[in-house]
Parts: structure tokens; sequence; C-alpha cells
């Protein structure tokens, strides 16, 4: 029989990206070898190559030379292939962590033959039924197979594992009801079967579950049934769960309301019960829940006002009660939640005002979104003192008066959204203080004045969407200095003046809007030099000159809109074969030129008008190839 340094010689000359077994050579001694543990007696105990990004397989690795081995940890690297079954020739293996890596095919059913195995086999793309051997391990403790493609839906053969403490099977296409086995394995702590197609009622199993889960799992601390179709109502005997501190049974097809029984199981600290057609009102038990940190019913089909007992919940990070029909006004007693760092009321139907002591009782505040109700009022100048901010959504409501100067104290906010409110008066100066900012969105609202020349600060900025409103005067210089910009809307104001030349210059603008002001002179002739410009817009203004001749070269043009100006120049120097190209306007310029044939390859056009120009020549035949083609206007 070959040496134990021999065997990983030769395993090693078949793998890739080996660089960190550089030290693996006879010279060396074997025991000293990176991720190699030797016992007393000299023998190799321990294999350990976690997150090497080594590649490879496992076909050359000689398992019968290690008697010895207790411990084979190569997760967190690229080998791919199938698992040896050679590997239960491993007598001594305690510990198998192949996790994170690309191996495929069926799991061997001789790894059952190894009475002292934990497994973790997690993150791969095992494929086919989970071995019913591996459940009659005698001694497993940790048994992970999630994030793999295994499926079954009979669990029949399966034997108790009254050993295992951690079990995890999600994300996989595991199927049929809840499977009795692991009720039968009385020492979970961890159970994860979300991600999977689990359906049926919770509470039933040959009609024993109804009891079952907290009879036969005394000791359960984390449950996760997500993402299944799990159906019926939230079953009362999880009450007696008394250890349980994560309940995540969200994403499922569950009904019947939120239970009160919810609100007697103290040691909770997560509770998702959100995407499911629960119905009904919020319980105010939920705030006896004094050591919860995570409750999420979002989209779940909830009534009625919020009750204000919840800002009982003192130890709570993230709330989010979104995308439900909740009425009514925040409550003022929501203070209370002095860790919060998430909060999610969006897409309900609460008015009344935002209370501004939720910004002053909540400094960790890291997310606030309130967007899609009827919200009336100011927006409190108290915001500003929630300096941790990175994401505020207040749009789509009737918010009035004015944006608050406070809000430049928010410098880590990333986006901020105020759009369709009924806000007036100016942007703030201040605003110029929001240097991370990524995403600008104040559009459909009432503002005035200009827009301040502290923006050129905002250099993080990708979206500027200030459209629709009554902003006036031309666009400051600085202006050009946001280096990262790539979605620009102006539409519907009352601009004026020229646009600054060097707009656009090394930008790579998707989107740019002019639409419906007063502008004048030339378009920046750099507006396009991305040559990502898809959707462009600066109708109904007083432009002349030329087009910016980067446009011609913009392959992924979608819609265009020019009318209504006074362009001058041909009109083949400005476009040639955009593919993608649904909508172009270009009438009531000066245009001169001919028709190409490239306008037929524009071959998903379904309005062409280029009226009121100086277009001369014939159309090209080729045009009859514009099959979408419902508007022509020459």
């Amino acid at each position: 029989m070959r040496s134990e340094a021999d065997a990983l010689l030769a395993w090693k000359a078949t793998l890739t990206d080996a660089s960190a077994l550089s030290n693996w050579t006879k010279p060396a001694g074997l025991c000293s070898w990176f991720g190699v543990s030797c016992d007393a007696a000299g023998r190799v105990e321990s294999l350990t190559l976690r997150g090497l990004g080594i590649a490879g397989t496992l076909d050359a690795l000689d398992a019968a030379v290690f008697p010895a081995l207790n411990k084979l940890d190569l997760n967190g690297n690229n080998f791919v292939g199938a698992i040896p079954a050679s590997l239960s020739r491993l007598r001594s293996l305690a510990e198998l962590d192949l996790g994170s890596n690309g191996f495929d095919g069926a799991i061997p059913p001789q790894l059952g033959d190894l009475s002292n195995l934990d497994l973790r086999l997690y993150n791969n793309n095992l494929a086919d039924g989970i071995p019913h051997q591996l459940t009659r391990l005698p001694r497993i403790v940790h048994f992970d197979l999630g994030s793999n493609f295994l499926n079954m839906t009979d669990y029949g053969k399966f034997s108790p594992m009254p050993t295992v403490t951690f079990m995890s099977l999600y994300l996989n296409y595991l199927g049929g009801s809840f499977p009795e086995f692991i009720l039968n394995s009385g020492n979970i702590t961890y159970l994860d079967l979300s991600q999977n197609i689990f359906s049926g009622p919770i509470s039933e199993h040959s009609s024993r579950i109804r009891e079952s889960l907290p009879e036969d799992l005394p000791n359960l601390r984390y449950l996760n049934l997500s993402y299944n179709s799990f159906s019926g109502r939230i079953p009362a005997s999880l009450s007696k769960l008394g250890k349980l501190q994560g309940l995540r049974i969200s994403s499922n097809n569950l009904t019947g309301g939120i239970p009160e029984f919810l609100g007697s199981m103290s040691q909770l600290r997560v509770l998702e019960l959100d995407n499911n057609q629960l119905g009904g009102p919020i319980p105010p038990v939920l705030g006896r829940l004094h050591m919860l940190q995570r409750l999420d019913i979002k989209n779940a089909g909830l009534v009625f006002t919020i009750p204000s007992e919840l800002g009982d919940l003192a130890e709570i990070t993230f709330l989010d009660l979104s995308m439900n029909q909740l009425t009514g006004a925040l409550p003022l007693a929501f203070a209370g939640m002095r860790k919060m760092w998430e909060f999610g009321i969006a897409s309900n139907f609460l008015n009344g005002e935002i209370p501004g002591v939720l910004f002053t009782s909540w400094p960790e505040l890291i997310n606030f979104q309130a967007q899609n109700n009827s919200f009336t009022g100011k927006i409190p100048r108290e915001l500003g003192m929630a300096t941790r901010l990175n994401f505020l959504y207040l749009f789509s409501n009737n918010l009035t008066g004015t944006i608050p100067a406070e809000l430049g104290e928010l410098v880590n906010l990333f986006e901020l959204d105020f759009s369709v409110n009924r806000l007036t008066g100016p942007i703030p100066n201040s605003i110029g203080n929001l240097t991370k900012l990524t995403r600008l969105a104040l559009f459909f609202n009432g503002l005035t004045g200009v827009i301040p020349p502290e923006i050129g600060s905002m250099t993080a900025l990708q979206v500027l969407d200030v459209s629709a409103n009554r902003l006036e005067g031309e666009l400051p210089a600085a202006i050009t200095s946001l280096r990262n910009l790539n979605y620009l809307a102006l539409f519907n104001n009352n601009f004026s003046g020229t646009v600054p030349p060097d707009l656009g210059k090394g930008l790579t603008l998707t989107d740019a809007s002019f639409a419906n002001n007063s502008f004048s002179g030339e378009l920046p002739q750099s507006l396009c030099d991305g040559l990502a410009l898809q959707n462009f817009t600066a109708n109904q203004n007083n432009f002349t000159g030329r087009l910016p001749p980067c446009l011609k070269n913009c392959t992924d043009l979608y819609w265009v809109r020019l009318e209504g100006n006074h362009f001058t120049g041909d009109i083949s120097d400005a476009f040639g074969v955009h593919r993608n190209l649904v909508y172009l306007d270009i009438s009531g310029s000066q245009l001169t030129g001919k028709l190409s044939s490239d306008w037929s390859g524009c071959t998903n056009l379904t309005v062409l008008a280029m009226n009121n120009n100086r277009i001369s020549g014939n159309i090209p035949a080729t045009f009859c190839r514009l099959i979408y083609l419902q508007l022509l206007d020459l």
C-alpha cells in the first residue's frame, strides 16, 4: 500500500489553483504540510483545506490509505464531479465538510456506513434523493444538505435521527407533507426546511403532527419553514415550544389570521409571517414579546389599525408591516422602540402626520420606508436627527410644505425619494451635504426655485429626477461634476437657458429628459459619450444647432422624442442602425439630408415622425421591412 504522503501528492497532481499546497513536498515532512494534522503516531488525522479556491475532483484521493483521518474539510473551494463512494473507506471519519463547492450527482449511500460522521454537503449541485442510509448514522449531530438540487416526496424508509441537533435541508426540491422522521429526531434545536415544495397543513401529518412538534421536538430553538406551500392555520401547538427563539413561516399559503398565542412565546427573537394571506388585525399581545428583535408581517392581508402596544417591543431592530391594508395613524408609542434599525410601513392606507419623535427616538435607524400611504402634513424637521439613515422613502403620500433644511444632516443617506407628494418651495442648499447619495427623486411635486449649485458636491449621484415640478432658471454648471450620473430627468419644469456644454462628457447616461421646458442653444455634443443612451427626450424646447453625433452609435436607443425644436444638420449624421428603437419623433425642426437604407435596420420601430423638416430624396424601398411600423409621417 502506498504511503499517506504519496497518496496526497498523487491527488495534488490532479488539482489546479493549488498554490496553497506549495509546501506539499516529501522533504518537508508530511505532518508539516499546509492543512495537514497528524496524530501521535504520525498518521494523518485531519485534512483542512478550507476556502483556498482549489479546483479538481476527489477521484484520485485514495481513501483506503488514511485509517486515522477523522476530519476532511474542503469547504469553499471549486471541487466538482461526484462525491466518491470510496470515502466510506475512511473508517475513522467523524467530520466531512464538502460545503460550498460544485459537487454534483447523487449522494453515495455508502456514507451511511461511517458510524461517527457529521455531514456538511450544503451549497453544491447534488441531485436525486437523500439516501435513507444517512438517517441511520448513529452519532451524527450536524446534518446539512441545504442548497442543492435534491428531490423526493417519500420519506417512509427514513429512520429517526435522535443524535442530530442541527438539521438543514433548505433550498432543494423536497416535497410532500412534513417528514415524520424529523418528528422522531427529538434533540433537534435548529431545523431549516425553507425554500422547498413541502405542502399540506403544518398542523397535521398522519393525524399526529398537531401535537408532535412541541412534544417530539421540545428543544427546538429555530424553525424555518418559509418559502414552501404549507397551508391552513398557524397551529396552536407551536405555543408549547417554550425554547423557540426563531419562527420563520413566511411565503406559504397560511390563512386564519395571526393567532394570539404567539404573544405568549416569550423567548422569540425572530417572528416572520410575511407573504401569507393571514388576514385580520395585528394582535396587541405581540407587544408582550419583550425579547423580539425582528418582526416581519408584510403582505399578509392585515386590516384595521396598528396597535400601540407594539411600542413595548424595546429590543426590536427590524419591523416590516408593508403591503397590507392597515389604516389609521402611526402610534406615537412607537418611540419606545429605541433600537430600531429598519422600519417599513409602505403600501398601506395609513394617514395623519409622520411623528417627528420617531426620528429623535431611533438613533440607530438606517432604513425608513413609508411610501404609498396617505400621510399628510409636513416632513418632520426631526428627521435630521437620524444621522445614520441610508434609505428614506416617503414617496406617493400627501405630504405638504417645504423640504426641511435639516435634511442636509443625513450625510450617510444613499437613496432619497420624496416624489409624488404636494411639496412646495425650493430644494434646500443643504442637500449638497449628501455626498453619499446615489438616488435623488423629487418628481411630481410643486417645487420652485432653481437647482442649487451645491448639487455638484453630490458626486455619488447616479439618479437625479426632479421632473414635473415648477423649477426654473438655468442648470448649474456644477451638474457636470456628477461623474456617476446615468439617469437625468428634468422634464415638465420651467427651466431656461443653455444646458452646460460638458454635461454627459465621460458619463454613461442611459436616460436623459429635458422635455417641456424652455431650454435654448445647442444640446451638449458629448451628452451620449458613453453610447449607453436608451431614452432621450428633449421635445418642446427651443434647442438649436446639431444633434449630438454620438447618437448615431447609441445602439440601445429605445425611445427618442425631439419634436418642437429647431435642430439643424444632416439626419444621417445623428442616426444609424438602432435595432431596439421603438419611437422616434424629430418633427418640426430644420434637419436636412436624405433617408438612408440604414433605417430599415431599426426593425422594432412603431412610430417614425420626421415631418416639417428639410429632408429630401426618395423613401427607400427597404422601409417595407419595418413590419411593426404603425405611424410614418415624413
